[in-house]
This record gives C-alpha cells, structure tokens and sequence, in this order.
C-alpha cells in the first residue's frame, strides 16, 4: 500500500488510549502517512504518566524517571529530530539514597565504582566484590534477552531458545529463569540490607522478590546503566510526543471514551464511543490493560481471545501520596527508599493475602531536589509510593486500613530521621480503587500481571492480536511496563499494523544505540 504523492495514506488506524505507548503508535504511524486518531477517555493524554498541582507547581505521579535512553533517540531519529531539541534531559549521578531503621543509609551511583566503594564503606570489602560480580551477572542476562526476547515481537518458549542459537538452552540456564530474584541475590549479598535493596528491583515489575524468576535482576544493570530526569517533569514526555503526532496529521480527541470494538466477520473494523458515534478504521491499536478485554469491557467478541489474571496473579498496585510539605532531619536526595524490617512479610500480605503491609517499604520522590542533599527552603513536593495489592475492584481498602498504613510509613521516615509536616489541603492521595476506576478491570495493578515465573514474560500478549484488525499496546502486553517497554510496544504495534496493511515499512525498534551513550 504505497503512500500517495499527496504524503498521506487512505488507511485510517484508530488508537484506544492516549498512554505512552498509544502515543508513540500515534506519532510512528502519522509520520508514516496513515490517518491516525488517537481516542483518550480523561481529558489529558499520558495515561499513567500525569500531574497533580497545588497552585502552579506540578508533582509527577507516575514515573519518576526513565532509562534506556536510546530507546527514545532512536524515536525521535526515526522521526528525522533529535531527542535534546524537544526534551530539556539531565543524567542522575546518584540512583537513590536507601535508609533502614537501624540508622545506616546508602547511596548507590550510575558509576560502578563509585557504588562499589560506597559499598565497601558500609558492608566491607566482601560485599563491595560481590557488588561487582553481581553486576557483571545482571550485565550478561541483560546482553542474552535484549535481541531475542525485549526487541521482538513477542516470542514463546521455543522460538526463544531458537533465537538464541545452537547453545539455546545453556543461554536459558545463564539467564537463571529457575530461580527466584531473592535465591539468587544470596550469591552475592549476605548482608540483608543489600539482599534487600537489591531485591527491591522486582517491584519495578510488578512483582515480589521472593516470587520472581532471577533473570528480572536484569533490571539493576539496565537502571545502574543511566537514569534521566526531564526538565519541568516527565509529564513532557507525553506532551511531546502528542505535539508531534498532532504536526504529523493525527487527531488527538480526549474526552473521547470507547464503549466497544466494532467486530464484522471476525475482524475489528472499528469503535463505539460513549456518546453513541462510531469511527470505522483499517486497523484498530488498544492501548490499554488486557484485561479490559477480558472481562468483555469492549464487547464479548473480543473477550474469547484473552484471559484476565487472577487477583493473586496481578501485579502491584499503591498507594500513593503527593503533597506539597516541610521535611527536616533527614538528609534527602532526589530518589530515597526507606525500608521497612520485613520484607518478606510484606509481600507475603500483598501477594498471598492482599492486605496492605503492616509496615511499608517507602519510596519518597523529592521533586525539588537533586543529587546533593541540599536541603529546600520552605515546602517541597514530594510523591511517595507504598506497594499495595490489586484489589480496588474487589473491595474498597477501609479508610481505617489506609490510615493505620500510612501512619507507619511515616513512622518508618521518623524512625529514620525525616519527618514530614503535610497538610490536607495540599495532600492528594490515590488508592488501588482510583487506579481501578482510571484503568479499568486491573482492580489498580499498574504493571500488568505480576512475574512471577520464568513463563511470566512469554504468557505477556503480542502487540499482534489473534483477531484480525486488533493491535495491542501498553504496560501489560509484550515487552512489558515502565518507559523504555512501553515506547517499544508502542513501535511493536505500529510496526504490526504497517505490515498487515502493506504499508511503508518501518524499522523494528534498534539495537544499535544511535552513537548516544548510556552511561
């Protein structure tokens, strides 16, 4: 299907969600030439990716930064443009600052070394090596599924250890899919402290350490490889890639809520929005939980093709509190987690009884702040994340439960020196029962299903849907949650459509990094 002269092409695809990934889609198939409407039922696009203010500060919600730079310069390549003319980008020196009750704190950095000497100082020369091995292992189970698995379109088992070649199977072995994350951290952690701060990379899936097959500690190396802020918050993100979508000839409707898929003999031409319209398409781009489909939110038609997780197999949901507030005490950094004396009981309440912990594990985002623990003058903003269970639409979590939850976790910041003055005037706080009503049928999970075995990943659906005429993109889909994943979905879809609709090809997302440095 060649594009006409005119630049513009007869097939129209209509994308379902104005997330990241809906938005890449978007953006990559405009500038292909194909008419492109976005529909995106709140009134801002993003998703995921958003803003609360108090007055005329905005306080990121969702993510907080973003690795894996050269997924996004690839991006703008494609596009002809250079991802530091469109996006104001400054490079963390330090991961994050971690604090335990004990008193002792630990600050991890985007330089090895640096981190293996801090290290040293706080656990000794014996955790600082093993510090350096451990990163040497997360390096190779990074550099073993990068092309096969994260760059595909989704691959099962045995096209997997196909693509890995002739030593498939010993590949799998050294990608450690048999044993948990936390088994395999005792390799090279005996203090539990760094057990547990190492472990901790499992819930940027979703998941639980003592759950989740090894290979997620793949994750480290990718954050240990660079972490980027953006200038004004990562809500920019978002706001350009409508920007150039809409430069590109896309029609950007929010308000715009889809009631159900339109199916004719088996295929999907189309949606029904809330209002009673319809808007027929050559190719249709869902940018939203699986489950939705599912649980039959989009008709039944659908529905048959996939199955929702069950509500021990979905994967974090939080809670989460944004605020404007006075802190003194503690020395914070741009990125501090306050660790709770039991991890494994908090996860086995999350997970095995959907109880919120009784003493939570706190990641605090001060949005003011730098690397420097220079302290802010007057209130700061702040966003804080406590894991919960995705239960929002089971049951509503009881104003008593939440209370008596985030008194703790603020217990927890005294204990280790910070104390927070909020007030509730410019305190927003948000439950699994407002991610359900934002993301529908995920009962508020955030990633998808959680990964909790080594078929977790490969039982992710394609961006390729069973049915013809559906695409599908997002956190919960291949190749999975957070920002770099989802910007490849996003491409993953549109590469799908572009080829079952015989257009102008487009390149697969790239490994090569673009000359751009990751470090």
């Amino acid at each position: 299907m060649p594009v006409p002269s005119g630049g513009r092409s007869s097939k129209r695809v209509i994308v379902v969600g104005g997330g990241i990934a809906g938005l890449v889609a978007a953006v990559e198939l405009a500038h292909k030439g194909l008419r492109v409407t976005l529909l995106e039922r709140a009134a801002r696009v993003g998703g995921k990716m958003r803003q609360v203010r108090f007055g005329e500060r905005g306080i990121d919600v969702g993510p907080t930064v973003f690795t894996m730079r050269w997924v996004l310069d690839n991006i703008f390549s494609d596009l002809g443009l250079r991802l530091e003319d469109h996006l104001r980008l400054k490079t963390a020196q330090t991961v994050a600052r971690h604090a335990w009750l004990d008193g002792s704190r630990l600050d991890l950095f985007i330089d090895q070394e640096r981190s293996a000497e801090s290290i040293q100082k706080y656990a000794g020369r014996s955790a600082a090596e093993g510090f350096r091995k451990f990163c040497q292992y997360a390096a190779r189970i990074y550099e073993a599924t990068e092309q096969p698995f994260i760059l595909s379109q989704r691959p099962d088992f045995l096209s997997l250890v196909g693509k890995l070649g002739l030593s498939g199977m010993a590949k799998m072995a050294r990608i450690d899919v048999a044993r948990s994350m936390w088994t395999a951290l005792g390799d090279f952690f005996k203090d539990h402290r760094l057990h547990q701060l190492f472990g901790r990379y499992a819930t940027y899936y979703g998941s639980s350490p003592y759950m989740a097959p090894a290979t997620l500690n793949l994750i480290a190396h990718v954050e240990l490889q660079g972490v980027w802020l953006v200038d004004g918050g990562m809500v920019h993100i978002a706001e350009t890639w409508e920007k150039l979508a809409a430069e590109r000839g896309a029609e950007i409707r929010t308000n715009a809520e889809v009631q159900r898929l339109l199916v004719e003999g088996g295929a999907v031409k189309g949606v029904r929005l809330t209002d009673g319209s319809e808007l027929r398409g050559d190719a249709v781009i869902f940018n939203g939980d699986v489950a939705a489909l599912a649980t039959g939110k989009l008709g039944s038609e659908v529905a048959r093709h996939y199955q929702a997780p069950e509500v021990n197999e979905r994967s974090l949901s939080a809670l989460t509190i944004a605020c404007e507030a006075r802190t003194a005490g503690f020395p914070l950094l741009r990125h501090t987690v306050f660790f709770s004396s039991d991890y494994r009981d908090e996860f086995e309440r999350i997970f095995g009884q959907q109880q919120l912990p009784r003493q939570p594990t706190t990641y605090v985002c001060a949005q003011d702040r730098d690397d420097t623990d220079r302290a802010v003058d007057g209130e700061e903003r702040l966003f804080l994340i406590i894991n919960a269970p995705a239960v929002g639409d089971l049951r509503s979590l009881g104003q008593q439960e939440v209370d008596a939850c985030i008194d703790e976790a603020f217990a927890v910041l005294e204990r280790c020196g910070l104390t927070v003055q909020r007030t509730p005037e410019k305190t927003k706080l948000t439950t699994p029962a407002d991610y359900e009503r934002d993301f529908p049928a995920t009962g508020g999970a955030l990633y998808g299903s959680a990964t909790h075995s080594w078929r977790g990943p490969l039982n992710r659906p394609a961006g390729r849907s069973p049915m013809p005429g559906l695409y599908l993109a997002g956190g919960s889909v291949h190749p999975g949650a957070g920002v770099p994943m989802v910007c490849m979905g996003g491409r993953l879809a549109a590469s799908a459509v572009l080829e079952d609709l015989a257009s102008a090809s487009l390149p697969p997302p790239r490994v090569t990094r673009g000359g751009t440095s990751t470090r």
